[in-house]
């Protein structure tokens, strides 16, 4: 990623800004570790270019409450955020913001594919 040359004091300065397509793919998996609960070792990023946009695909399992607690008390999956579904709707618009917001990226779409699913005691995944 190439950015406009910066000024100061209406002088424009020369030379070039890039953000590496690893550094992108680092912020991409650690944006997407957050929202579904899991690390970011755990996520898998994939760039392509949409007409000029870069598109980011992801697949990455997803933490979800023990399902014999989900079971006992059905609650659970809202304490946790809700169905499978809507988390991994929420997380596409917060790994855009995230990542746009952070590298100045301009991306056309986040498509996550969910690989699995962790169990995990405790409440809400943040």
């Amino acid at each position: 990623m190439t950015s406009a040359a910066p000024s100061i004091q209406g002088r424009v300065l020369g030379g070039h800004n890039r953000i590496s397509t690893q550094a992108l793919t680092s912020l991409a998996r650690t944006a997407a570790a957050e929202a579904l609960g899991v690390e970011p070792h755990d996520v898998r990023a994939d760039w392509t270019d949409d007409d000029g946009l870069l598109a980011l695909s992801l697949v990455s399992p997803i933490r979800i409450p023990p399902l014999a607690t989900v079971l006992r008390d059905p609650g659970r999956v809202a304490a946790f955020g809700g169905s499978i579904w809507d988390r991994t709707v929420d997380a596409k618009t917060r790994i855009l913001s995230t990542v746009t917001a952070l590298s100045g990226a301009s991306l056309s779409r986040v498509d996550i594919r969910i690989s699995g699913v962790k169990p995990i005691e405790g409440g809400r995944v943040q």
